[in-house]
């Protein structure tokens, strides 16, 4: 009576030591645990590192518009990504720390323009043109050294500080200007090792990201940059100096701008006071926010944003190799800054 029947309550028994599963369901698992964990992998990437995400966004874009227009790869196009890349990765390595540390430049896309005509005047005035180009950073620099002290010594926000700045700026350059474009003059090898070759531009794109990354994350620098932006009195209190860290960001983040301004001067051929302006100035927010910098302050990374510019290009220049309409493309634009914000400060929550 208390004895089961033959074969009853088989499948509760653990298997031997040794004994291999049904042919069936090794089968199954075997089919199954690849994909599962590859998906764990892809997941636990993209929670750990703030670029992995927009890697990912911008392989799958590679690979739609190489399917959808077969010139997308050529030579001749990377060339035009690597010339719509370089500039605005440059100006959003210098927002990254501006933006970590707490703060906002929205005069960048003026100081983009200010800093080529500083050089051409310096140049025409009879100074070397390695000489002109660092008087052209140095104007680009006192730009920013003004957004930082104005911002810190009167305690106005940076969004009203450089907001007005933008417009000063911009008033100045069309000033001296007259509002015409001038062709900068330079040697063959100067103007190819600055901006006139694509990829030359590009290097130093690339070497901008690299060393502000370093600067960011392995640096006494950065450590204090973080802290003021996400903690400014923990950061007074430990005796970090908020004002000389943001005042010194923001020389940094200018003086960037006006070398991708001469960058593309060179590239280009002409000094046009309507270049850059609000346009490449958003477009550097959009990368730096899109690669995981938050505009809140205290979290940024400087390849992300170098990233973020390289798909925006992506989408741009795919776009445009089908033929679909620039509105579209701003459209797509914001849904794209909404979506990542959200994401980057969802994810900042768990990481915490």
């Amino acid at each position: 009576m208390g004895e089961d029947a033959p074969g009853r309550h088989q499948s509760a028994r653990p298997s031997p030591a040794g004994e291999r599963p049904p042919p069936a369901a090794s089968a199954a698992g075997a089919g199954t645990a690849p994909p599962r964990r590859a998906a764990s992998r892809i997941a636990s990437a993209v929670f750990r590192y703030r670029e992995a995400g927009i890697v990912i966004a911008g392989l799958l874009l590679v690979i739609y518009f190489q399917s959808s227009s077969a010139a997308f790869l050529s030579l001749a196009n990377l060339e035009n990504l690597a010339q719509f890349t370089a500039s605005t990765a440059i100006i959003a390595a210098g927002l990254v720390l501006v933006l970590v540390c707490g703060e906002l430049d929205l005069s960048v896309g003026m100081v983009y323009a200010l800093a080529p005509f500083v050089m051409f005047f310096a140049a025409q005035a009879g100074a070397p043109i390695g000489l002109a180009l660092i008087a052209g950073l140095v104007a680009a620099a006192l730009v920013g050294a003004a957004n930082g002290l104005v911002t810190t010594l009167l305690r106005l926000p940076s969004f009203v500080t450089t907001l007005g700045m933008l417009f000063l700026i911009n008033g100045f350059t069309l000033t001296i200007s007259g509002g015409y474009p001038v062709s900068p003059q330079a040697g063959a090898l100067f103007t190819q090792a600055f901006g006139g070759n694509a990829w030359a531009q590009l290097a130093w794109a690339v070497a901008a990201a690299l060393g502000l990354q370093f600067v960011l994350k392995k640096t006494r620098w950065g450590l204090h940059t973080v802290a003021t932006g996400g903690n400014p009195t923990g950061a007074a209190e430990v005796g970090i100096k908020l004002k000389v860290v943001k005042t010194g960001n923001f020389i940094l983040c200018s003086t960037l701008a006006g070398f991708a301004g001469i960058l593309d001067a060179f590239r280009i051929g002409s000094i046009d006071p309507l270049a850059g302006g609000n346009e490449i100035m958003f477009a550097a927010i959009a990368s730096a926010v899109i690669g995981g910098t938050l505009l809140t302050g205290g979290l940024g990374t400087v390849i992300g944003a170098f990233l973020g510019a390289l798909v925006l290009s992506i989408l741009k220049d795919g776009f445009t190799l089908l033929g679909v309409s620039a509105f579209t493309f701003d459209m797509i634009l914001g849904a794209a800054i909404l979506v990542t914000m959200a994401v980057n400060i969802h994810l900042s929550r768990l990481r915490n």
